[in-house]
């Protein structure tokens, strides 16, 4: 599939992941504007609340698995929720960890910046670390949140 720009593929993959969620019983509710780094909201119970902001890189990507020059502010109510469109793979993750696994950009026009490269096939170290992330155990992250 061609896209005439990369606004309206990353507004599709948002809702590509919007309708997993969903699929998945999440209250998701969308926000207006990406202002703040977040792109839906889930309600998991009266009092509690997980802001997500989603990245898609697209099949055609020749670094799909690589999420580059990310503005990240930590906190604990905050995930991301990754998905690379050439494996159909979602990886949700708390923003801690992202942080945590990405490097941190030391020059240039991203310094400052978090990027974050995700493993590519199951059969890598990197992968059985970041397993814990991936489709339905990423999923489950944001289900037993507290």
């Amino acid at each position: 599939m061609i896209y005439r720009d990369s606004a309206s593929f990353g507004k599709r993959q948002e809702y590509v992941v919007v309708a997993e969620l969903l699929k998945r019983g999440f209250d998701v509710y969308m926000t207006l504007v990406d202002d703040q780094g977040i792109d839906c909201i889930l309600r998991i119970n009266n009092k509690t609340y997980i802001d997500i902001q989603i990245k898609a890189r697209s099949k055609t990507a020749v670094q799909w698995n690589f999420f580059a020059g990310m503005t990240i502010k930590p906190y604990n109510n905050y995930y991301f929720i990754f998905y690379t469109e050439k494996n159909d793979t979602f990886w949700t993750m708390p923003s801690h960890d992202v942080v945590n696994l990405a490097i941190t950009n030391k020059n240039g026009e991203n310094a400052g910046k978090h990027s974050l490269t995700l493993p590519k096939s199951d059969k890598t170290d990197k992968a059985i670390k970041f397993s814990k992330y991936k489709d339905d155990n990423g999923f489950n992250l944001l289900k037993h949140f507290k």
